[in-house]
Order: structure tokens, then sequence, then C-alpha cells
């Protein structure tokens, strides 16, 4: 085995490695990216149900005005 084959063997082992540490992270950082969106969806999905609620209360509250208006415009 001469040197240049060393040398070489000695390059494309640091250009692997240099590869796939580059790719390690740029994979942390689109998993990081991920996990706030997935964060972000599930504050939002926690709102939901007590908006729902909210509008039915208000539903709820406009119906007993439209009765009331009813019964004034009936006297």
């Amino acid at each position: 085995m001469d040197w240049t084959s060393i040398i070489c063997a000695v390059v494309a082992l640091l250009g692997t490695a240099l590869g796939s540490y580059s790719g390690l992270r740029l994979t942390s950082y689109r998993v990081e990216q991920l996990e706030k969106k997935v964060d972000k969806h599930n504050n939002f999905a926690s709102r939901v149900p007590i908006v729902e609620e909210q509008v039915k209360s208000l539903d709820h509250r406009l119906e007993e005005l439209e009765h009331v208006i009813h019964l004034a415009e009936g006297k």
C-alpha cells in the first residue's frame, strides 16, 4: 500500500465524516422546527373547546334576546 492510497482513504473518510455531521445537524434543525409547529398546533387544539363553549353560550344568549324582542313586539 502506497502513501497515495492512504492519503486518498483519509480524505475520503474526512469527507464522509463531515457530510454525515452536516446531515445530522440539518436533521436536528428540522426536527426542532417540527416540534415548534406541533407545540403551536397543540396549543391551538387545546383552545378550541373553550372557544366552542363560548360560542354556545353566546348563541344561547342571542336566542334569549330574540325571544325578548319577539315578546316586546307582541305587546
